[in-house]
């Protein structure tokens, strides 16, 4: 059955934008209680829609969802209201903007115990930018240590609302959500009626079934599609017919029939993930519409890491996880690489951080794979001699220095958000990590939010960690890719008594390469266990050692069994256990253990 016109005009579509840790899951959970979606009692746990361990553990969303609510409102009339999740993090952002675009309306969620943050400063603009009706939502005001007219003044410079506009709820105890749902439904537009044009669905996610293949979640934009239908997906122009449409409740729900303004899901046995990508239109095969629908990008991994079983035998075990993990999980990208100091491995790219962290913890806890991770490392663009252009994801990759003409790498616009006491702190990280400071507003007499521009190889480490630390938890931030620009970078070689070990290598900027050499070394002098012979460890830019020390060979006393006699006679056995050390030397191979290449990860420390 498909929407009538006063169906359309009940139905709803808004999604939850907030910062970390500001209540959105807890929120959304009580959205399903009051229109009893579910009750307490079918809950089981907090955070409903947050069904990965991982998610509730941390407390963030990692995968977007979406529900269907019906709700009977104070003017007697049963409206449709669907709620669309979106992941809060940066490394997401794109996933974001897909599910923004899927919506007509969105609630932007503020802790009233910590105010506005980056990441709520980030979503709201891409709202904005989507043109959705934005209904503020002050949450957590039942807490001891909320300031509630502060963190509303704040929103009022933010956006530019009148004071009655804010609604004020606590997520926990359930106040104030039955003025929300008024609100969703007064001030949140109904979608537009557009059946009678060709069809047009947005896909803002995909997950896949083992039995089903590829399920997809799509926003109809424009025009009907009916159970059985031959479709088409514009990026990849492949045909499919729709096995199986629907709405979705906590719950797949089937239906013959979906129309303009709807919500819902498509099952068209889809073999791969990959080939349902999130911001793709899908059409009608016979009918179809003239263009698909804007902001489709294919997404690009930022950052890229070798990951290496600790066993060599569970290498196979690694490739079957990734490709079970990548199923799920269409942003992450894979590639078989072999390193002489760790073997055979992959090359894997993620969208940021945190994502990386998250693949390498599934990895570990749902497939039980014990892994090796080399230094998260971004993609470079070399410019060579003869004009030609690589992109370098490994700095096994680099080419000869003599070849470059010049390299590139990707900057980021970041905003942080803190307290004016930090400033000077945040300033002076800014600048270790080649910064470039724009401007600084003050959001408020105690707040502000600054500006700067870095390249995203100086903050892929721990640059997030520092930045609490030096503000004692109170910053926070968020960045956007703005492009590639040159800069003086080398390769940084590791040497083991003139070998080069591939997997410790990295890529610096030349004004670090000194500092970080000198680093590498001694740290790696404390780890890398005595031999019995004398072990080099020696940091290179190309054929020039920049620093070397050196780890003392464990020594056997040969001498203990003679008593006396000749000089000549304990020279003799000095010399034979001289000869032995230098022909180890030249045969024995330097193991390196693991704590080598975390080594690298936490050098500043």
């Amino acid at each position: 059955m498909s929407l009538s016109s006063s169906e359309v005009s009940r139905t709803r579509n808004f999604c939850i934008i907030a910062h970390i840790d500001h209540g959105k899951s807890t929120l959304a959970d009580r959205l399903l209680e009051v229109t009893h979606t579910l009750d307490r009692t079918q809950m089981g746990s907090a955070q409903v829609l947050d069904d990965m361990d991982l998610e509730k553990e941390r407390g963030i969303t990692i995968k977007s969802h979406a529900v269907q609510m019906k709700y009977n409102a104070r003017d007697g009339q049963e409206y449709i209201l669907n709620l669309i999740d979106t992941p809060g993090h940066v490394d997401f952002s794109y996933e974001v903007s897909r599910s923004l675009a899927a919506c007509e309306g969105a609630l932007l969620i503020v802790d009233a115990t910590q105010g506005v943050e980056a990441q709520t400063i980030a979503n709201l603009y891409l709202a904005i930018d989507a043109g959705l009706e934005i209904i503020p939502v002050i949450n957590k005001i039942d807490l001891p240590s909320s300031d509630v007219e502060g963190v509303a003044s704040q929103i009022i410079d933010l956006i530019g609302i009148d004071r009655e506009d804010i609604l004020q709820v606590s997520a926990k105890a359930g106040t104030g959500v039955d003025e929300l749902m008024d609100a969703i439904i007064a001030r949140i537009p109904a979608p537009k009626d557009n059946k009678d044009l060709p069809l047009r669905a947005l896909i803002f996610d995909s997950v896949f079934d083992a039995y089903r293949g590829a399920v997809v979640y799509l926003r109809i934009v424009d025009g009907v599609l009916n159970r059985g239908d031959r479709v088409r997906f514009f990026a990849n122009d492949h045909l499919y017919t729709a096995d199986e449409i629907g709405t979705m409740s906590l719950k797949r729900q089937p239906k013959e029939r979906l129309a303009a303004g709807n919500v819902g899901y498509l099952i068209c046995s889809i073999k791969d993930v990959k080939d349902a990508k999130v911001g793709d239109t899908v059409t009608h095969a016979d009918a179809p519409a003239a263009e698909r629908l804007s902001g489709y990008k294919d997404v690009k991994p930022m950052v890229y890491s070798g990951l290496y079983p600790i066993n060599s035998n569970e290498f196979e075990d690694l490739r079957e996880s990734l490709e079970k993990l990548s199923l799920n999980d269409a942003s992450l990208v894979y590639t078989p690489e072999t390193s002489v100091a760790l073997g055979f491995g992959f090359r894997c790219g993620f969208l940021g951080l945190l994502h990386m962290e998250i693949i390498q913890e599934r990895l570990e806890r749902e497939y039980g794979v014990n892994i090796i991770t080399t230094v998260p490392n971004v993609e470079y663009r070399v410019v060579l001699t003869n004009s030609d252009v690589i992109e370098v994801d490994n700095p096994s990759k680099m080419p000869d220095t003599a070849k470059i003409s010049h390299v590139e790498e990707p900057y980021v616009s970041m905003q942080i958000i803190t307290l004016s006491e930090y400033i000077g702190n945040i300033m002076k990280l800014g600048m270790e990590r080649r910064g470039e400071y724009r401007n600084t507003d003050y959001l408020d007499s105690t707040r502000v939010n600054m500006h700067f521009e870095f390249p995203l190889a100086e903050i892929v480490f721990d640059f997030h960690d520092r930045l609490k630390s030096i503000s004692k938890g109170y910053a926070s931030m968020d960045y956007e890719y703005i492009g590639y620009r040159e800069s003086d970078l080398v390769k940084l070689d590791v040497l083991l008594n003139g070998e080069p070990v591939d997997a410790l290598s990295i890529i610096v900027h030349r004004s670090k390469a000194y500092e970080w050499g000198r680093k590498l070394c001694q740290k790696l002098k404390g780890i890398i266990p005595k031999q019995m012979y004398e072990v080099a460890i020696q940091a290179a830019i190309g054929s020039r050692v920049i620093s070397r020390e050196t780890i003392s060979a464990m020594r056997k006393n040969v001498l203990a069994k003679c008593y006396g006699g000749d000089i000549s006679r304990k020279r003799k056995l000095l010399e034979k256990q001289k000869e032995g050390k230098k022909r180890m030397k030249q045969v024995g191979r330097v193991e390196v253990p693991q704590e080598a290449f975390l080594a690298i990860l936490n050098i500043d420390e």
